[in-house]
């Protein structure tokens, strides 16, 4: 990765993250109601009995609810548990399951661990992200597992990342490793993206 881009995203990346950080717990309410609703629109659309998903932080969009809603609606959904060689292993959510800090910490699910190849199974990935531009580039958080874990996979269901509606910008800084997404989940829209590899 070149310097240039390092720093750029590192400048982005400062930027959302305080941006995040100053939100009212009101619009962040409001902001996880909207990515319920959105979410559970795009299930219903790809007909996902399946799906992967994480549970967000504080300042991240709001999913907790969406996976809990998800689960008590008979979708199973997969949860990530990092791991030390940067791959994701995954935990199949349960109501009210345990949830733990993980590496990073990053809130983890607790329960039986399944491989990085329980992700072959689901019809829809849900990811995080800290801003996606208009050619369906991700910018994450600079930890590179869903970068991994989209690059190991040979044929990828639909991959929409999650982000406030000001975190779909018109470009993001890309190195050659970086994943492009399908689309975006905001808390007022569901965005269909112009990937170039997907």
């Amino acid at each position: 990765m070149s310097d240039a881009i390092d720093n750029a995203k590192r400048a982005l990346r400062a930027e959302l993250r305080e941006r995040r950080s100053m939100m009212s717990d009101a619009a962040r309410e409001s902001a996880a109601d909207g990515i319920r609703s959105q979410l559970d629109r795009l299930i219903a659309q790809v007909g996902a009995r399946s799906l992967s998903c994480y549970l967000s932080t504080p300042t991240e969009p709001g999913t907790r609810v969406f996976v809990d809603a998800a689960v008590a609606a008979g979708v199973r959904v997969l949860l990530p548990v990092t791991r030390t060689d940067g791959l994701l292993d995954w935990v199949v959510a349960e109501p009210g399951g345990a949830v733990a800090d993980g590496m990073f910490g990053l809130p983890e699910p607790v329960g039986e661990v399944l491989s990085p190849l329980a992700l072959s199974e689901v019809d829809l990935l849900v990811i995080p992200a800290a801003a996606v531009d208009a050619g369906g580039m991700r910018l994450g958080w600079g930890r590179g597992y869903f970068d991994k874990t989209l690059g190991s996979m040979e044929n990828p269901p639909p991959v929409y990342a999650v982000v406030f509606d000001s975190e779909l910008v018109d470009e993001v800084p890309r190195d050659l490793h970086d994943q492009p997404v399908d689309g975006v989940v905001t808390p007022t829209r569901t965005v269909v993206l112009a990937t170039e590899t997907h």
